[in-house]
């Protein structure tokens, strides 16, 4: 490899937006016990994933305060076939902030056959969540399931942009509807000598 094409990866990786996941769910549900890092491009951009995938011993297990203060963004998932899922993801959700970039999965799409909870009740409680919203089969379905992490990252990167801009209006005293123009003064060597 070429110290060019390093030097390329080098400048492409250090201009990596990282986005820390937790992906969140009642016990059963189709995820597993992980922390993991992946790399992908969305909307164009490269985007470093830190996921953690927990998996709670008991309904009664919540997401711990450390988990809750170290993502960006959180995963919601339940099962469609199993109705305590569904109501443990609404507890977590009481548990986050109003503007907590967050997705809704419900997973075991498959089994319809087995279905205790409505894609209409996951659409409505998306709706009351202000959300983005699927089912899946995590099995089957990858690429339903790498779109669920796409539109949370967009949540994630929007939110960023609006604190930015909030922090930018906080320190120069402006509102996001204009900023106040500079005019320059004269200047003391245009002022009359004493």
């Amino acid at each position: 490899m070429t110290s060019n094409a390093i030097r390329g990866i080098r400048r492409k990786k250090s201009s990596l937006s990282e986005v820390k996941v937790a992906v969140i769910g009642a016990p059963a549900v189709g995820k597993s016990e992980n922390r993991y890092k992946h790399e992908v491009l969305v909307d164009g951009e490269p985007i470093l994933f830190e996921i953690l995938d927990t998996c709670p011993k008991s309904e009664e297990d919540l997401p711990s305060c450390e988990t809750l203060h170290w993502a960006d963004g959180f995963l919601l998932v339940y099962a469609i076939t199993d109705r305590r899922s569904f109501n443990f993801v609404r507890r977590v959700k009481q548990m986050l902030g109003c503007d907590t970039p967050l997705a809704l999965v419900g997973n075991k799409g498959d089994m319809v056959h087995l279905r205790q909870v409505s894609t209409e009740e996951g659409e409505i409680l998306a709706k009351d969540y202000e959300c983005w919203f699927s089912e899946v089969a995590a099995a089957e379905q990858v690429t339903q399931v790498a779109e669920a992490f796409h539109e949370l990252c967009r949540e994630v990167m929007s939110v960023r942009r609006k604190n930015k801009q909030s922090l930018l209006d906080r320190m120069l005293g402006t509102k996001s509807a204009g900023l106040r123009a500079y005019s320059r003064g004269k200047s003391d060597s245009a002022l009359p000598k004493e």
